[in-house]
């Protein structure tokens, strides 16, 4: 990305199940979906959301290997989307374990988005 035009931030949790990628979506969720960024064709090469780039930055507690970058991807409506996952985020205790909602321990999973968007 040559030029950041606007950074979104959201956080994202995942009480029971330990899915790292429902909490990771949940954060993209959390920073775009109470944004909104008008004029920003004007910004853009040739005027076109076709020539925006979204970089997705995660902070993943634990299970990064699990975590579906192409899920992520399809919550960025417009523009080439990349997805940089990093160290961070949090696992901590949720209190319970239910094994109707696929607990397989008692963590939830923090997941921290930050969202660039540019050209």
């Amino acid at each position: 990305m040559e030029r950041i035009i606007f950074v979104e931030t959201g956080m994202g949790i995942d009480v029971h199940g330990q899915n790292v990628t429902k909490a990771a979506v949940r954060a993209v969720q959390n920073a775009i979906h109470s944004n909104s960024m008008p004029g920003i064709e004007n910004y853009l090469p040739d005027k076109s959301l076709d020539n925006m780039y979204v970089n997705v930055k995660l902070a993943v507690p634990l299970d990064k290997e699990k975590l579906d970058q192409e899920q992520v991807k399809a919550e960025i409506p417009y523009g080439t989307v990349t997805v940089e996952v990093i160290d961070g985020g949090m696992a901590t205790s949720s209190g319970i374990i239910l094994e109707d909602k696929e607990d397989k321990n008692d963590l939830m999973y923090i997941v921290i988005a930050s969202v660039e968007v540019g050209y």
